[in-house]
């Protein structure tokens, strides 16, 4: 996997965004109706039966990403955050607009994507490694760190399935992070563990991020967006409403979707 310490330099001298997102929109073909089986589906489909309705799930965002820049996305369920990440990881392709990212990836974006349940931890390690680009060789000298990392010695020859999904994200993470990379996108995964876990977790990305990677980070939890992030972006029903310094787009979020009194004490208890 490619590795860097420093930002991408323009040829002027002057500094590029890593992300730069123009104009996007994703858009999902969804059925009117409820087909009960793939045979029923197909049945219609071929007598051209089946009716759609769109569902935009994010229109004309535009954002950018520095380096060295951990962006924080908030907004509530089905505000288009997770679709985001997908795109930027090239998961998904964008219906409309321009989206350039910048160097290599290191995607986190659900609970146990890339596992196996019935492989060990120690067999997951080196799948969801070679997923991410690494060859054996890699993964070999970085085993031990990643399994000290996610705490995991007493667990770690035991299948997938008898994991928790704490300790799931904790396998995760410590791979996706095990080694440098340009960008990380992590959906929802600093607010699982324990309280010492998630500060571990937010120090690597902390740690990366002085040596010039950025990040993008999903999370519902107001304290870890305050202490990791540079900047917010707030979705709303796929729609970019506001994107500035951390507590400005938070107190907005809040007096629109949220008590205020409550987010406001979250985010002054982790400055």
């Amino acid at each position: 996997m490619p590795t860097r310490s420093r930002p991408w330099p323009a040829p002027s001298g002057s500094v590029v965004p890593l992300v730069e997102v123009s104009g996007l929109s994703v858009r999902y073909r969804v059925p009117r109706e409820r087909v009960a089986s793939f045979k029923e589906f197909a049945i219609r489909w071929l007598k051209r039966r089946v009716a759609y309705q769109d569902l935009w799930a994010l229109r004309s965002v535009d954002l950018t990403v520095g380096p060295g820049e951990i962006l924080g996305v908030v907004g509530r369920n089905g505000a288009g955050k997770s679709t985001l990440l997908k795109v930027l990881a090239r998961v998904l392709h964008p219906t409309e607009g321009r989206v350039v990212v910048r160097g290599s990836i290191a995607p986190l974006l659900e609970l146990g994507a890339g596992f196996h349940a019935e492989l060990t931890g120690r067999e997951n390690v080196y799948l969801y490694g070679a997923l991410l680009g690494y060859d054996k060789r890699d993964l070999d000298a970085r085993f031990a760190a990643i399994v000290d990392f996610a705490e995991l010695w007493d667990f770690i020859d035991a299948p997938l399935r008898v994991y928790s999904s704490g300790m799931i994200s904790r396998l995760g993470f410590a791979v996706a992070t095990c080694d440098y990379a340009d960008l990380y996108l992590i959906d929802e995964v600093l607010a699982v563990g324990d309280a010492a876990y998630q500060e571990k977790c937010r120090q690597r990305l902390i740690t990366y991020r002085d040596q010039g990677a950025s990040s993008v980070v999903v999370s519902h939890d107001p304290g870890s967006l305050t202490q990791v992030c540079d900047r917010l972006v707030w979705l709303d029903e796929g729609r970019e409403m506001r994107t500035g310094p951390v507590g400005d787009v938070l107190e907005a979020y809040a007096a629109r979707t949220l008590p205020l009194s409550s987010i406001t004490r979250a985010a002054s208890a982790a400055a």
